[in-house]
């Protein structure tokens, strides 16, 4: 046994440092990029957010919402061949992935996939423990299987197995244990680590070998999302941010409540309030288990599940996450998201900003 020492960081224990700008307006901000990756030598171009490969947030319909703001998708496993045949006019190769794992019966599908696919490029290898020997077997099997095809595979939080999957053919690590808001990995194993930390460990192991890195989990607020890019993240990948949307899918619960509201007399009124809610869960949890074959009598959940409000089109909650984006490099003064890293400096901090009315704020 030993213990670690060193500080780690999380999203909310920094804030970026304002720094000088010549920039006008948020208007002048650039936030695509262009990146060849190391083993597959293909090139992306665009707004490097990605929408998780999680019920509810990697559909078909996300994709194509978020393909005409230039963001990415990882669809969900569990589609199945018949759910590619009925959504081909959603398919956006340069904006989507097809998402796997790493069981005979996981590959079977996803060659046939691939097959009927052609114009498919990228393949996201998706596991909660990216440490184990046959996980790093498979992604070398896929590699060799799809010399030509963008990899991401993950989930890993140190820079050792970040460069062991570029070496065995990742394109891109997905990093991150724990951290997403549906997710309780940490509170089932105790094993995790900071995210922000995670961040800039792993970025900076894999742009040494030319690899790329997925910030994955963690990101609550647009704000989250900048300290990612600023952080050495080259895709950000989100979950419950975009949970709770039409293009999302899931049946729509209107929910009556009593609010206990204090009337001018000082006395409980009967006021009734009624919300729309979605249900999300975790890809750990019981709930997909049961979805994706059934609950083993091995393991335990790993995942909530949850009723998020209902949140109606997912472009409202695309503007807003691009727009706080750039409102961030205007502060730092970063004309491009390339920039940003470079602009960036982290102030630590144990507050990072007002909370009085966060439980009820009604609107913006």
């Amino acid at each position: 046994m030993r213990i670690d020492n060193e500080l780690k960081l999380d999203y909310n224990d920094v804030l970026f440092r304002p720094k000088r700008s010549e920039m006008a307006s948020r208007s002048e901000v650039d936030l695509s990029k262009t990146y060849t990756f190391r083993n597959s030598g293909a090139v992306y171009n665009g707004i490097p957010i990605m929408a998780a490969n999680m019920d509810g947030v990697g559909t078909f319909n996300i994709a194509a919402t978020l393909k005409e703001h230039g963001l990415f998708t990882c669809l969900v496993k569990n589609y199945e061949l018949e759910d590619w045949k009925d959504n081909q006019d959603l398919f956006f190769p340069e904006n989507t992935a097809i998402s796997t794992g790493v069981t005979k019966e996981d590959l079977a599908k996803t060659k046939k996939i691939i097959k009927q696919n052609s114009s498919i490029k990228y393949i996201c290898i998706d596991v909660a423990n990216g440490y184990s020997e046959k996980f790093l077997e498979v992604v070398s099997k896929y590699r060799d299987l799809y010399p030509d095809l963008v990899i991401m595979a993950g989930n890993v939080v140190t820079p050792d197995i970040t460069e062991e999957l570029i070496l065995r053919g990742t394109d891109i690590v997905k990093v991150g244990i724990g951290p997403g808001s549906v997710c309780t990995t940490r509170i089932k194993t105790g094993v995790g680590y900071p995210q922000l930390s995670a961040v800039i460990e792993c970025a900076d192991a894999a742009h040494g070998l030319g690899g790329h890195i997925i910030a994955d989990g963690g990101c609550s607020t647009p704000g989250d999302v900048a300290k990612s890019f600023g952080a050495g993240a080259d895709f950000v990948m989100l979950g419950g941010m975009l949970a709770g949307t039409t293009q999302g899918g899931g049946e729509v619960i209107h929910k009556k409540y009593r609010t206990n509201e204090v009337g001018w007399k000082g006395v409980m009124d009967d006021v009734y309030k009624t919300q729309a809610v979605i249900k999300f869960h975790g890809m750990s949890s019981t709930r997909a288990q049961e979805k994706n074959g059934g609950t083993k009598n091995y393991r335990a959940s790993e995942g909530r599940v949850v009723e998020v409000p209902f949140r109606g089109d997912v472009e409202s909650i695309v503007r807003d996450i691009l727009g706080g984006l750039r409102s961030t490099c205007t502060y730092v003064g970063a004309r491009t998201l390339k920039e940003l890293p470079k602009r960036t400096t982290f102030i630590r901090c144990t507050n990072t900003h007002n909370k009085v009315y966060e439980s009820n704020t009604v609107g913006e």
